[in-house]
């Protein structure tokens, strides 16, 4: 026998139409999840009114006070009731809610604020006289004369005061700043011309600037380049590649990090829509493939990509923080991402990331020095010319490097080419190349693995892929979505040797699998491409289990560490490295070679 349910009358229940504040708190709780969600809407107000320059202020994580200050358009006198009114907004006139060119366009964004905490705004427009506003849980008081020189200054106060339960679910002060600074940078990432400043003045005194960037000048991407290199570091801005793609109507824009510059997380991963800062699967699956050749899965790479549509192209409403989009081809738009930033990384050759460089000095430079000891200090041991010392005696068996001479190719030097001239190799492993500028460190048996990898890429796309027929089909039992979903790929299935045919209800029969795989469970591979497909929306299981045999096979048939190399063959190693794309990292998206400059080793001993 089911128990009552305590929160429903057991009389015959009465519909009832909510007030005004009951909306306006619950509309809070959707648009307003914490003190960042505060900030994010008050800056995308801002921008919407053409602010040049936006002043941010917190105390105490936003939760006593979040202050915004811009030098938009402004409002008169007469606007501010109603902008603190429900669905009240100049952005839109709400005859086409899929041609949205604004952040906000809801109207829901100030009365929610006004809802839960006390919230006072003063404005002026240009010509007119300036006046203010002040709500206080849903209660607005009258306009009255402010001091003002233009634009508009927001100030929240006690956030969710009027709903103390929400305070419960607050984080600590560290946490709720940490969170607005994020929002503020994905904001300024995305409006390079605006100038941000976000200060905390917590406990009155000083402000302490958190973040301050100044408005960006020249074309647009000189713009972001020089917003990126102060939002997201110098080091992703020196190692980033230009993206800039069209196809039908979408552009792609912005800057993606060389592979061997990668991330233990994804948290260097920044999408704009329109330029909406968004979290979509889609984009974050688009740029998983796009790097699923060059990096492990333990591994992520850092871009800033912007997507930019007619707005009936795509939906910015399915999400009451708009913190997600659906387009309307997204397969249109996965196609472009992955071919634009594979194309960018191909054009970008065997340049590795100067992270590895400044790694590997890092790791020269003694990080504790022991104290000198002259030698008037050292105890007398007594004479020791007799035999070599233990140091001496172990290189003796050990010791493998050797120098070559320097040889040029159509009278052209050596040490004039990106890769310069081999010298050297050491311990039978590690190739030493002399550049005009520096010298050049190589793993030999990486960088063969990486090219011969390429090589065998090339050869599967030229010759397709080689299909081994099943002497008896195999047949896989799956539900009917799942069922329609593989049936959907299989055209594209069978370019990778993997032939799929219905056979009935919710079976699927196996009757060709790809012959490079060898035997495979044709099941197991079916299930991981479904979740794929449901996922994504695409499907790359087949040619990720392709290219892994084939990245097997080349760490086979690569040169192996403890080979000897003679002088031409190093040469003729670094030359191919030159000539073949993503030659810089191996097929784990681990560096093939670290390039050291002449002053940068000239200063590890102390000669500038």
């Amino acid at each position: 026998m089911s128990e009552p349910r305590p929160n429903i009358s057991q009389n015959h229940p009465v519909i009832r139409q909510l007030d005004d504040a009951a909306i306006n708190r619950i509309a809070a709780g959707e648009v307003v999840e914490r003190p960042a969600s505060a900030v994010k809407e008050l800056i995308e107000n801002a921008i919407d009114a053409g602010a040049s320059r936006i002043r941010v202020e917190v105390a105490d994580g936003g939760k006593t006070l979040i202050r915004v200050v811009d030098d938009g358009c402004g409002m008169s006198g007469e606007d501010l009731p109603l902008a603190l009114s429900r669905h009240a907004t100049s952005k839109i006139d709400g005859s086409d809610l899929l041609n949205i060119h604004t952040f906000g366009f809801r109207g829901e964004a100030l009365p929610s604020l006004g809802a839960v905490g006390r919230l006072s705004i003063a404005s002026r427009a240009k010509g007119q006289e300036g006046a203010s506003v002040e709500v206080s849980g849903g209660v607005m008081g009258s306009v009255k004369p402010a001091a003002l020189a233009g634009g508009t200054r927001v100030e929240l106060r006690d956030i969710f005061y009027a709903t103390p339960a929400r305070l419960k679910f607050m984080r600590s002060d560290r946490a709720e700043m940490q969170a607005i600074a994020d929002v503020v940078k994905r904001l300024a990432m995305a409006e390079p011309y605006v100038g941000f400043s976000l200060a905390d003045i917590s406990g009155g005194g000083e402000a302490r600037m958190k973040f301050r960037v100044e408005p960006e000048t020249g074309d647009m991407f000189a713009a972001l380049h020089g917003r990126l290199a102060q939002v997201m570091g110098r080091e992703f801005a020196q190692n980033a590649l230009e993206i800039e793609a069209e196809r039908e109507g979408i552009m792609l824009t912005g800057y993606a990090a060389l592979p061997t510059y990668s991330r233990g997380s994804a948290v260097a991963q920044f999408f704009f829509v329109n330029e909406r800062p968004v979290r979509d699967k889609l984009l974050i699956g688009a740029l998983r493939g796009a790097y699923s050749d060059f990096l492990s899965r333990d591994r992520h790479p850092a871009v800033a990509l912007f997507v930019s549509c007619a707005p009936n192209l795509v939906d910015v409403n399915v999400h009451p923080a708009k913190s997600e989009v659906r387009f309307r081809d997204p397969g249109q738009v996965r196609g472009l991402i992955v071919s634009a930033l594979k194309h960018a990384l191909a054009e970008a050759g065997h340049r590795a990331s100067s992270t590895v460089a400044d790694a590997a000095l890092g790791a020269m430079r003694p990080e504790v020095l022991e104290p000198r000891v002259y030698q008037m200090d050292r105890p007398y041991a007594g004479p020791s010319y007799s035999a070599p010392s233990a140091g001496f005696a172990e290189m003796a068996g050990g010791y493998s490097a050797r120098v070559e001479p320097v040889t040029a190719v159509d009278e052209q030097p050596l040490e004039a080419l990106p890769l310069g001239a081999a010298r050297a190799q050491v311990h039978e492993n590690y190739i030493v190349a002399q550049t005009e500028t520096g010298m050049i460190l190589v793993d030999q048996h990486a960088a063969h693995e990486r090219l011969v990898y390429e090589r065998l890429k090339k050869q599967m796309a030229e010759n397709g892929v080689r299909a081994q027929a099943l002497l008896i089909p195999e047949i896989v039992n799956m539900s009917e979505g799942d069922c329609a979903l593989l049936l959907e790929a299989a055209e594209d299935l069978a370019k990778l040797g993997l032939t799929l045919e219905p056979f009935g209800g919710g079976a699927v029969a196996v009757r060709e699998t790809p012959a490079i795989l060898g035997e495979v469970n044709a099941e197991a591979m079916l299930r991981d491409i479904v979740d794929e497909l449901t996922d994504g929306g695409t499907t790359s299981t087949v040619k990720d289990k392709l290219e892994a045999v084939l990245s097997r096979v080349a760490c086979h048939g690569s040169i192996r560490s403890g080979r000897r190399m003679r002088a031409e063959e190093m040469n003729a190693l670094l030359r191919e490295m030159e000539a073949t794309p993503h030659s810089g990292q191996c097929n784990h998206g681990r560096p093939t070679y670290i390039e050291l400059k002449l002053s940068d080793i000239e200063r590890l001993f102390g000669r500038t």
